[in-house]
């Protein structure tokens, strides 16, 4: 079987899945927009540039290598989404009249289009995700074609519905929540997308159940967990004793933080500390009235992130929509115990009460309760960070390939109906 990957930027878990189908013997080629094979194909476009550029190129174009090997073939349409990176990197969009989400909108759609006009000769499959499938999908039925579709985030309907209820009580909220401000063409191609699919991957429960929610039958879909970075997250002495609470994210309503602000600032807890890592993406008004005694540290490099999950005494990530929250795993890599939502995968990777504890949605009792119990019970807090640990480490992108590829050619072997 011949399969071919599309996806936009390289995702951790996209180049993941790409590696996963070409272990299981089905990868034909990758097509992606803006991104490198492997890391010799970035040390032949450094050594261009002088010395003294080198280290952060290395960094920069790292996050878009694929590391696959030099057999594999690997396409690129990286025109535009190389100019996007450039005008976000800049912040020069701001110049152009033109917003982030409608150029990455463009991009996707433009990603799709050049996928299905030239690389489908010869496949048995195509592998796409969502944003990037409608017209690949389409093409790819014309000539029998089975569509494999990878839905990183809960389906848009019960993402939507979940956010709409969010900006009835914060309206003010409305403009950084982008799931309720969708153009009908993009909601139209989502549709699309799950129509044509002949079989879904996800990667946790609350996936499947925003799919069994529109009626999906549960055979044509496969829950495959992401791998977690337990080879370089780990835990780190502790430089103090302080109780400090972490956060680590897009700093915005989407991640539920407006939640955690009410329940510290509540709680009011001396000699404790929380924390907030990540991009603002609150009103900046409504933020600067709201953060309270908590600090807040803009993005910083992921390969950094290590020291701030390293300085916290518990991770809450009480968000209201997401697929699988990478950050859970992370945390947890680093010996962290997780406060989290039903919403993140939270309940797909742990067990309340033994590494950490999911809260209801939008519950700031439940926060408090929670935060409380961990400030109060030190020695127990420390027990679940090395149970955290140990759980991560069932958790990697070794075991995920595996499941792909075993999970890929099970789907395969069905053939859609006509």
């Amino acid at each position: 079987m011949k399969i071919s990957l599309s996806h936009l930027t390289g995702s951790p878990f996209a180049r993941n899945a790409a590696r996963a189908i070409h272990e299981g013997g089905m990868l034909r080629e990758v097509v992606t927009a803006f991104g490198f094979k492997n890391q010799q194909s970035i040390d032949r476009i450094i050594s261009k540039f002088p010395a003294g550029f080198h280290a952060r190129l290395k960094r920069e174009l790292g996050r878009r290598n694929w590391s696959l090997p030099d057999d594999v073939k690997f396409s690129t349409h990286g025109r535009r989404e190389f100019m996007r990176a450039i005008l976000s990197a800049t912040k020069a969009h701001r110049f152009v009249n033109v917003s982030h989400v409608k150029l990455i909108n463009s991009n996707a759609v433009a990603m799709d289009r050049a996928f299905a006009q030239c690389h489908l000769n010869g496949l048995d499959a195509v592998y796409c995700y969502e944003d990037t499938a409608a017209l690949s999908f389409k093409a790819a039925k014309s000539r029998g074609i089975q569509c494999l579709y990878d839905l990183p985030i809960m389906h848009h309907r019960m993402s939507r519905d979940i956010l709409r209820e969010e900006v009835d009580h914060f309206p003010e909220f409305r403009d950084a929540l982008q799931a309720v401000n969708e153009p009908e063409w993009k909601i139209e191609r989502k549709e699309q997308e799950i129509s044509l699919a002949d079989h879904i991957f996800v990667a946790s429960s609350v996936t499947l159940r925003s799919l069994q929610a529109i009626g999906i039958p549960m055979d044509k879909v496969s829950v495959v967990p992401y791998g977690g970075p337990v080879d370089y997250f780990h835990p780190i002495p502790r430089a103090d004793d302080k109780f400090r609470v972490a956060f680590i994210g897009l700093v915005g309503p989407r991640k539920g933080v407006h939640y955690l602000l009410r329940a510290w600032r509540e709680l009011n807890l001396s000699d404790s500390e929380l924390m907030l890592v990540g991009a603002l993406q609150f009103p900046e008004k409504w933020f600067a009235g709201n953060i309270g005694n908590a600090s807040h540290t803009p993005s910083v490099p992921h390969a950094q992130l290590n020291q701030y999950y390293g300085k916290a005494s518990v991770f809450v990530f009480p968000s209201l929509v997401e697929g699988f929250a990478m950050v859970l795993l992370e945390a947890m890599a680093c010996g962290i115990p997780i406060i989290t939502t039903a919403n993140t995968a939270g309940p797909d990777i742990i067990t309340d009460g033994v590494e950490g504890f999911i809260v209801p949605l939008r519950d700031v009792d439940a926060l408090k309760e929670k935060i409380q119990w961990c400030r109060d019970h030190p020695d127990e807090l420390r027990a679940m960070g090395v149970a955290a640990r140990r759980k991560a480490e069932h958790f990697t992108w070794q075991r995920y390939r595996e499941s792909l590829a075993s999970e890929c050619a099970r789907a395969l072997a069905v053939r859609p109906s006509a």
